[in-house]
């Protein structure tokens, strides 16, 4: 498996899948000061994931695509039954538990969730000190990316 990040080129650093973009602001998965990073199972999740949250006028002009190939035997955590009200913004508090629990039960590597933009899709949690990520590699070469003007 594949999973996706969508990031400016100077956060990329020398591992864009470190969940440090988490740990200092938390998201709808998590809470500050937990280390946990989002990626996507599609590039395009990703793209469009990124695209929700920025706004247009900000836009910045350095995007790159990161890669993580994972290995077919990682651990994945089983999805949890998620409230009803799961899709809404801002996010309920309860879903923040979500990814804190995951990541302190150190149980496994990986959680798939659906997206809240495309629920048929899923976005990729991943704990990044499980013993699991240190099999998961990273392809070397980041792809720059730019919206195209008709999605701005």
């Amino acid at each position: 498996m594949e999973v996706y990040r969508l990031l400016r080129e100077q956060y990329a650093g020398t591992n864009p899948f470190d969940g440090e973009g988490s740990f200092r602001f938390g998201a709808r998965w998590s809470s500050v000061g937990t280390r946990v990073c989002y990626a996507a199972a599609h590039r395009s999740l990703a793209i469009l994931e990124y695209r929700a949250h920025i706004d247009p006028a900000f836009m910045p002009n350095d995007l790159v695509i990161a890669t993580l190939l994972v290995p077919d035997d990682i651990s994945i955590a089983a999805p949890p039954t998620l409230p009803k009200n799961w899709r809404r913004f801002p996010p309920p508090d309860s879903l923040r538990a979500v990814g804190d629990e995951f990541i302190a039960g150190k149980k496994s590597a990986l959680m798939l969730l659906p997206s809240v933009l495309v629920p048929e899709e899923n976005n990729v949690l991943i704990n990044p000190r499980h013993p699991d990520a240190r099999r998961m590699l990273l392809k070397p070469e980041l792809v720059p990316f730019s919206y195209d003007a008709r999605l701005l």
